[in-house]
């Protein structure tokens, strides 16, 4: 069958977002007098600032993060100082079955603070408990669980945990089974993929992680935890690992003048939190020396904003002329104040796909050259285009920066773009979902980011094209996905073959059954037909072993409604199986697609979208190398051909104190300080 368009993340996503207001936002610092900051400290306390932490258990996404991932945990894999995932508990693994079964082998030297074993139940325990039909707060998504064959079913209560795909073969060797062929070493390092040590969580299941009962196997034990305000770290000693000479780590709260309180030595390490901070600090060469930036896995990118009306925009060669018309030198030196660095790839230098990702080159005389061959010289002929950004309260350099683009192609093309601000709920809707009702021609002010290093994030969102359907290629077809799988509840074409699933009074007889029955057989021969078509690879990756074909699945639809005794349940099993063979709306920017939307998007999507989705279904199942040309070849068709035009990664700027080395931003969207383990004090 075709490989399912899934949605992102909303979590990752949502913080991709947040990033860029989190760096920028902050008004004009108070001048103090910096304290006195010697080169060589006589502490052994470190003092970090911290978004508030109400809680440091693994299993729910949120400010623990910041402590789980290698400073009070460390799982199978852990981030060394390049933000790689190398083996941590684990000593190596190996894979088959096609990358549905992993084989973890386990050091046996790892202990918890107690001084006792960390084993493979301790892993098998932790995440079991994630996917828990009992804890309705862990978040499943945020860990190497999602990926586990029926972890999600099991969570629903639809299965035994003896089902899902996690056994403990030996106290050192963990085996997972996968629902489908993924390469899952980046999700290892992550907070939700912990182990914890079972007697202590059993014992005091709401507050195992305070101090009296912590127990971990990271370098740091907690010592004092109040939430949302101080914590207190201390060195474990039973660790064995890699671990900086510092000893006591105190964890504040975050400050909203953060420079202010570090040059009055509240804090040993500072985020730059403004552009004003910024450059003030450039200005003052103490400060200056203890001033240190790293980049985030985080890029701002035009990106076409996927409107199905008609308009020049439809044209490659108007979409290709835009792209090369804009200088990112401005943006970057004006708009951003240095603060961003400029970005012709969907990455920064050192993000595994930028070298082998190749955009369009600014040229203003060729992209005029191309704009006079699409038709529209000096773009006489061209309506006024629109530019999407967020608003000016929530982040003002979204506005700067299309204000700036706005500038330079009124320039360098005399297209005029009018700027829309969104508020955020429509600027999420239009950079990360399908087609939003009301959006006009024209493009988007997005920033797309990463949770975690995974085979799904490399094209840091942007192929957010292909996270609905119906979204790139011709006119025609986007305006047909808009108007039937969009805009109305259920797709009028499949109402007016087969009823309409909004009348309580359908679907009670087979003869409302029947045609839906027909279409079915019809799409099913006709999807079986385009799969035995496929190269082998690729169809293999369609078709996973143990899961369920069409014709299965459609089978135990009609059993169920078969089985339906009354009215009510008869029409709720058969709209159950109207929309799985039909298509329907989400909400404004999402889609539903069944049978007949699959066999349409493959009779009428562009050869480009069919080669994207095939690269994409393929680089789940790579290994790195292969998953990183594969995320490259999307992006470069992306970039190419005008839909996504990168303008600048993200720079996280820090202050550290000249005696304190190895302080670490967390690159993954988040910006703040973790791997505490790399601290040391000269």
């Amino acid at each position: 069958m075709l490989k399912t368009r899934g949605r992102k993340r909303a979590g990752l996503l949502v913080a991709g977002a947040t990033t860029m207001t989190l760096i920028f936002a902050g008004a004009a610092p108070t001048v103090v007098q910096a304290a006195s900051s010697p080169t060589v400290s006589t502490t052994t306390n470190v003092i970090i600032p911290e978004p508030p932490i109400s809680s440091i258990d693994p299993s729910q996404w949120g400010a623990g993060l910041l402590l789980d991932q290698g400073s009070l945990f460390e799982g199978l894999a852990g981030y060394n100082k390049q933000n790689q995932a190398v083996p941590a508990i684990a000593s190596h693994w190996t894979v088959t079955d096609g990358g549905r079964v992993w084989t973890f082998y386990l050091r046996h030297d790892a202990k918890w603070s107690n001084g006792q074993p960390v084993t493979a139940e301790d892993f098998y325990y932790a995440w079991m408990r994630m996917a828990s039909p009992q804890d309705s707060t862990a978040a499943l998504w945020a860990g190497v669980m999602q990926y586990v064959e029926n972890a999600w079913t099991y969570k629903a209560g639809g299965c035994k945990a003896s089902q899902v795909g996690l056994k403990v073969v030996n106290p050192y060797e963990l085996q997972v089974t996968l629902s489908a062929p993924h390469n899952i070493i980046g999700e290892l390092p992550i907070a939700g993929s912990m182990p914890l040590y079972p007697p202590d969580v059993e014992a005091h299941p709401s507050d195992w992680f305070m101090p009296q009962y912590f127990v971990g196997d990271g370098p740091y034990v907690v010592k004092s935890f109040i939430p949302n305000g101080d914590i207190t770290l201390t060195r474990n000693h039973d660790y064995v690992g890699s671990v900086g000479n510092v000893q006591n780590i105190t964890i504040v709260p975050d400050s909203t003048v953060p420079v202010e309180d570090y040059m009055s030595n509240k804090f040993d390490v500072a985020p730059v939190t403004s552009t004003s901070d910024y450059q003030y600090i450039m200005t003052h060469p103490q400060l200056k020396a203890q001033l240190h930036s790293s980049p985030e896995a985080s890029v701002t990118y035009l990106e076409w904003d996927k409107s199905p009306f008609a308009s020049p925009l439809d044209n490659v060669l108007v979409r290709q002329a835009i792209a090369m018309a804009i200088d990112r030198a401005p943006i970057v030196n004006n708009v951003m104040d240095g603060m961003v660095g400029p970005a012709t790839t969907m990455g920064y230098p050192g993000w595994p796909t930028s070298p082998y990702e190749h955009s369009l080159p600014y040229n203003v005389v060729q992209a005029q050259k191309l704009l006079a061959k699409a038709g529209y010289p000096d773009g006489k002929g061209i309506p006024t285009l629109y530019l999407y950004s967020q608003t000016q309260a929530v982040n003002a350099q979204s506005v700067s920066t299309a204000e700036a683009i706005q500038e330079e192609l009124k320039q360098t093309l005399n297209i005029n773009f009018q700027i829309e601000p969104l508020a955020t709920t429509l600027y999420t809707e239009v950079t990360w979902d399908g087609i939003v009702h009301g959006i006009k021609p024209g493009y988007n002010i997005g920033s797309g980011g990463a949770d975690w290093a995974d085979p799904s994030t490399l094209e840091l969102q942007s192929d957010t094209y292909l996270t609905e359907p119906g979204t790139l290629g011709p006119q025609s077809y986007r305006m047909h996905a808009y108007d039937n799988w969009y805009t109305p509840t259920y797709d009028p074409t499949e109402v007016a073959l087969w009823g309409n699933p909004a009348n309580p009074k359908e679907g009670l007889t087979f003869a409302e059954m029947a045609p839906i029955q027909r279409s079915v057989e019809s799409d099913i021969a006709y999807l079986n037909s385009w799969l035995a078509k496929q190269p082998a690879a690729y169809r293999s990756l369609l078709t996973q072993p143990g899961s369920q074909t069409d014709q299965q699945q459609w089978n135990a639809y009609v059993a169920a409604w078969k089985a339906a005794t009354t009215p009510t349940a008869k029409h709720a099993a058969w709209v159950s199986a109207w929309e799985f063979a039909g298509n329907y709306s989400g909400a404004d920017g999402s889609a539903n697609v069944g049978l007949q939307g699959q066999v349409y998007e493959d009779k009428h999507q562009s050869k480009d979208v069919y080669l994207i989705n095939m690269w994409n279904t393929e680089s789940e199942a790579a290994n790195p190398q292969q998953g990183i040309r594969l995320a490259a070849d999307i992006t470069n068709t992306l970039m190419n051909e005008g839909y996504v035009v990168p303008l600048y990664y993200t720079k996280v700027f820090y202050l550290e104190k000249p005696w304190l080395h190895g302080a670490q931003v967390d690159m993954w969207a988040w910006s703040n300080f973790y791997q505490m383990q790399n601290l040391n004090i000269q």
